[in-house]
Formats: C-alpha cells, structure tokens, sequence
C-alpha cells in the first residue's frame, strides 16, 4: 500500500489530526459521569451504562480493524468521526439509564472504529522508507500533543462550568457541548488532510463488498498470530491489567472528588484544572516516556511506566482530602504518559502492514471488553466498601500486570544474546 504524502507530511498530518482528536475530548474529561450523577444515577448505575462501550467495542473492534487493513484507514476514519459526533450528541440530551447506557454504546462503536486506523495509517507510511523502524519517537511526540490538546480542552472546560453562562441549564452541559462542535471540526480536518491510495481498485460499492469478503480472512490470520505469537499474546493481555487501574483514575476519581467536596458541579469545576494538570504531565511523561525507551529499551521503560502508574492508582485510593488526591492524580498521569510510546511500539514490532489496524485494535479490544468487566465490579465494590478500597484494589491490579512483559523481556536477552554471538571473533 502507497500513500501520496510523504513520509514528513504524513508525520505533519499525523500530529494536526491526533490533536484535533484529542482536544475535544478534554473538554468532557469526567463530565459524563458528574452530569449522570447529577441526573440521579447511581454509581452501580454508572459503571454498569459505561459496560455498553465496551460491548460494543468486544462486538465491533475487530470488523472494523479488518475494514481498515483491508477497505483502507481514511473511509473507516471518516465513519468513525460522524459517529463520535452523534454520541455526542446522544450525552448532551441522556436522562436515564438506558439513554446513558446507548450514548455509551455509541460511543463504543466510534472507539472501535477509530482504534487504530490512523497509528496504522502513520507507520506503514514509514515502514515504505523504512521498513521495520521503530517509531517510538514520533509516538512519544504525539503523546505530547495529546496531553496539550486535552488539558487544554480540560482547563477550558473546567472555566466553562465556573462561568455558567446559560442559567437555566446545567453548568455542566457547555462543555459537552463545545465537545460536539470541535468533533465536526476534526471530521472535516480528516477528510481535507488525510491523504491515501485506495488498498484495492474500483468504486468504493465494489471495494466495500470486497473488504467485507476479504475481512474475515484479516481477522482469522490476526487471531493466529495472537495464538502462535507468545510476545504479542502477552502484550495484548497487559491492557486488562492496566484498564482496571484506568477504571479508578477516569471514572471513581470524579466521583471520589465529589464525594470529597459534596457537589457535582463543584467537582466539574475542579476537574477542569485537574485535568489539564493531568494531561499536561501526560504530554511530559511521554517525552519522558520516549527519553527512557532510548536509555533502557522499550521493554523497560514500558515496565517502570506501567508498575509507576499502578502505585499511583494506590496512592489515590488512599488520599484523604481532595488535595491530596488531585496531586496523586497529577502523578499518575504523569506515568500513564510515559508508559505509552514503549508499549506502542512493542506493539508495532509485531505486526505487519496487512494486520497492522488488526494488532492495534487487538489490544483495543481487550482494553475496553476488560473495563466492561472490571467496571460494574469496582462500581459494586465501591458500593458495598467505599470508591477509596476499589481504587486501591484497581491500583494493585494494574500493578501486577508487569508480569505480561516478560516474555517479550526474554526475546529481547535471547536476541542480544544471538547478535553478541555473531559479533564476538571465534578463536580455534
């Protein structure tokens, strides 16, 4: 497959468009479970409706990475920004459970079709110049401008609620509000920008027909190749370790902080700051990130970030005042920042322009059917204990999962091992 930019406009367009992605989300950083709570849920209630993302997620991930390895990145890009816009949408009016619980699956359907196809997109244009680079440092620059582009929105956002123009409303709905329109924004960014060379030739009726049949095969060899790839198969499973300690520092910390504070909207307010700070130091840990793939290897650094990020989730179960637990916060997300690029780019070691969206989505998939099991677990611990024991118990789960990186640690010795060899003069 061969694109029309090149490789330095492409890494251009790959930074404008993970910005324009991202930025709206910060505006809505915690906003959908204050304005759930405020609309009487419970917090059973609310990491129940959240499983529908993840639902639709376990059903769709793998269909659509498939459409995208074999249909093309941009057509799959294109559908999954007008579906984020009408999940939008669907937050901005929700009232109950089940309207909660389908803006949630909606929101699931875009997630699925937007894991991947643009990372995929960035890296097989790379690999054409250079086949088998490393981007861990492209990766590490993007996690920048993700964390700048949602604290940005994040701050913006928190200002928002405390100004409270529209007095018959909620102070909570401006944001969400301001997220649907950059989501047009950034609809309209990827069809103008992103430029690809159709995967297969004819009209787009007969290339669809074509992606459906050819789909299935994409997803059954990306299956085999989780079975007969230790490396990857492991890789994979580390994001069910990590999602449960992101269950406690996206969605019981808004509430904890509430709880804390005794207000909804006064917590809206204070996750606005909160969450700039946080995605700030996101954009620094994965600067950081990148600095300790370069001096300890990728396999490393994705350990310390992701054993470091763990132990933060602990600290913030146990945090005592909201102080205290936002300065926990701020460290953890510093961490979650730093763990990325590695962990990114061991995933791209695996894989191969045909399966590229596939691997991704791969791990994507058991991230978000992994939160849809672990979140009404934590949301019933939190019930029946308090959120402070579910994020401690969150935070020592995610810690353990290190344990998922060892075999690509072994790999990395046995391959170290072998170049020494062949390097070493023998003597006889």
């Amino acid at each position: 497959m061969t694109t029309t930019l090149s490789p330095d406009a492409a890494k251009r367009v790959f930074y404008v468009l993970s910005t324009t992605r991202w930025l709206p989300v910060g505006f809505v950083v915690g906003i959908f479970t204050l304005v759930a709570r405020e609309r009487g849920l419970s917090i059973e209630e609310i990491t129940l409706y959240m499983t529908a993302q993840g639902v639709m997620v376990l059903l769709l991930e793998m269909p659509t990475s498939g459409f995208a390895d074999v249909l093309g990145r941009k057509p799959v890009l294109l559908a999954a920004g007008v579906v984020n816009i009408v999940a939008g949408v669907a937050y901005l009016f929700a009232q109950s459970f089940w309207a909660f619980a389908l803006a949630a699956g909606l929101m699931g359907v875009y997630r699925a079709l937007d894991s991947g196809p643009l990372e995929a997109w960035y890296v097989d244009t790379v690999h054409e110049q250079e086949p088998g680079a490393d981007v861990h440092k492209a990766m590490s620059i993007q996690g920048v401008l993700v964390g700048v582009g949602m604290g940005g929105g994040a701050l913006v956002s928190g200002a928002l609620v405390a100004w409270h123009p529209f007095e018959d409303s909620s102070p909570l709905l401006l944001p969400i509000q301001v997220f649907v329109a950059l989501c047009v924004v950034h609809l309209v960014a990827t069809l103008v920008l992103l430029s690809e060379t159709p995967r297969s030739e004819g009209r787009l009726g007969g290339r669809l027909a074509s992606s459906v049949r050819e789909t299935p095969t994409v997803i059954r060899d990306g299956l085999r190749m989780l079975g007969s790839n230790r490396v990857l198969r492991y890789l994979v499973l580390v994001e069910l370790f990590w999602v449960t300690g992101m269950m406690a520092y996206e969605t019981l910390m808004p509430l904890r902080l509430a709880e804390l504070l005794g207000s909804e909207a006064e917590a809206g307010v204070w996750m606005g700051p909160a969450a700039a700070g946080g995605w700030a130091l996101f954009s620094f840990g994965s600067w950081l990130g990148g600095w300790l793939a370069e001096r300890l290897g990728l396999v490393r650094a994705a350990i310390v970030g992701r054993v470091v990020n763990g132990l933060g989730v602990v600290v913030m179960g146990l945090a005592l005042g909201p102080v205290a637990l936002l300065v926990a916060y701020l460290f953890t997300y510093t961490l979650h920042g730093a763990a990325s690029p590695a962990y990114v780019s061991l995933l791209h070691r695996e894989a191969s322009s045909r399966n590229r969206a596939t691997v991704l989505s791969m791990s994507s998939l058991v991230m978000q059917g992994g939160g849809s099991a672990v979140g009404p677990l934590l949301g019933l611990l939190a019930a029946r204990t308090s959120i402070s024991t579910a994020m401690v118990v969150a935070g020592l789960i995610s810690t353990v999962g290190f344990v998922c990186f060892l075999p690509a640690r072994r790999r990395d010795r046995a391959d170290a091992e072998v170049e020494n060899a062949e390097v070493t003069p023998s003597h006889g």
